[in-house]
């Protein structure tokens, strides 16, 4: 048994990603906008949620299979974009892609990822999403959609939920700075995490290796391509640009970032195929509701056809089955692999991911499930937490 196995949970990859990681970067993973409120509270709305388990049900064979976006996945999980993973593991994205293809799961590529599309898409050569944005420039982002046709990718998922940058304090005060380089306030603590640091600091050149072309002034001033990347977010953006995306791309297209059964419905009138309910992991709006929260509502308002994605606050197998008994074709994850690939690169990948199928397929079993097809809300009660309501009224 490797060490990483005597991982059981979610929350100790956590903590041995907190060890190996310096602090900036550990809270850059880790946190949140403002006060932090709706990122904690993405992960305790699943506990108002309660599980009405069928008895004396065979459960001795449980199938999960389903599909997600118009592609197999072996249980209802994707794995969500998430930028810069370079800087939590040198693995980066290709060993978070390997350890996804290996247990049967899509996985999406960030825009601001630090592995080039197509190499990602010839070293895992199986169908994955890429994740957008309408940028200010829609060259940009019109190349984006003929790279990602010609390498192969299945769909695209449009994030829409970052008009502005939130207020992510905890950056502000750590000082982090992107990419990650000595200063005389992060020294010591690079000093002290000498697995991260060395690889980190003098391994690959860290970049956004998708959109790094796009200027010639790296050599130079290496925060450039970031400052150019935070000048295209547009926050003039409507659903003509959605529509206008749609037909760029014509193939199947996520909405990622909306929360209500008004926006879902535009998104699918939109040319969408399908949505995310996302608040982008509650380090944009702060006060957003949870996405688990949001599930039966805009499940109601699609009807059965699109697909609905619940992203935000997963960290046990039961969440899912949570999830997807409201609704929910699958749910996706970023902090939980992400926290495993700080731990140990991609063993520490497949061991979240291992944790969290394991908590699934025993959680259906136990609830008397034998396939998630026959998951329903007779399976689900919501539970409101009166003494939380009561703490906060004191």
């Amino acid at each position: 048994m490797s060490a990483i196995d005597h991982a059981h949970t979610i929350d100790d990859l956590r903590l041995r990603a907190r060890r190996r990681l310096p602090r900036p970067i550990f809270d850059y993973l880790d946190g949140g906008a403002d006060e932090e409120w709706s990122l904690g509270r993405n992960v305790t709305a699943f506990s108002d949620y309660e599980i009405v388990p069928d008895v004396l049900t065979d459960v001795s064979s449980i199938r999960t299979a389903t599909t997600v976006f118009g592609q197999p996945a072996a249980w209802p999980l994707m794995l969500s974009a998430t930028g810069l993973t370079r800087m939590f593991h040198g693995a980066a994205e290709p060993a978070v892609a390997r350890a996804a293809a290996a247990q049967g799961l899509p996985y999406c590529l960030s825009t601001m990822g630090t592995t080039r599309l197509e190499d990602l898409a010839a070293t895992v050569p199986v169908p994955m999403l890429f994740q957008v944005y309408v940028f200010k420039d829609r060259g940009l982002t019109r190349e984006f959609v003929s790279r990602c046709r010609e390498a192969g990718y299945a769909g695209l998922c449009l994030t829409v939920d970052t008009p502005v940058a939130g207020n992510r304090l905890r950056d502000r005060r750590s000082g982090l700075s992107l990419p990650p380089r000595l200063t005389a306030r992060s020294l010591l603590d690079f000093a002290l995490h000498p697995g991260w640091s060395i690889p980190a600091l003098t391994g690959d050149r860290f970049d956004l290796a998708n959109v790094s072309h796009r200027t010639d002034a790296l050599a130079t001033n290496p925060m450039s391509l970031f400052d150019f990347i935070g000048r295209q977010f547009d926050p003039g953006l409507t659903w003509r640009d959605v529509e206008w995306l749609a037909s760029e791309w014509n193939g199947p297209l996520a909405i990622k970032g909306l929360m209500t059964p008004e926006d879902a419905t535009r998104a699918i009138g939109s040319g969408a195929s399908g949505v995310i309910l996302s608040n982008h992991g509650g380090r944009q709006l702060d006060g957003a509701p949870a996405p688990i929260d949001q599930v039966a509502a805009v499940r109601d308002a699609l009807g059965d056809g699109p697909d609905v994605i619940c992203d935000g606050g997963v960290r046990r197998g039961s969440d899912i089955v949570k999830a997807v008994a409201l609704g929910a074709t699958a749910c996706s994850i970023g902090r939980p692999y992400l926290y495993g690939l700080a731990a140990a690169g991609e063993a520490g990948v497949a061991r979240a991911l291992a944790i969290l199928r394991d908590e699934f397929e025993r959680t259906l079993a136990l609830a008397g499930v034998p396939a998630i097809q026959s998951l329903s809300r007779r399976h689900i009660r919501h539970r409101p937490q009166v003494g939380a309501r009561l703490r906060i009224g004191q």
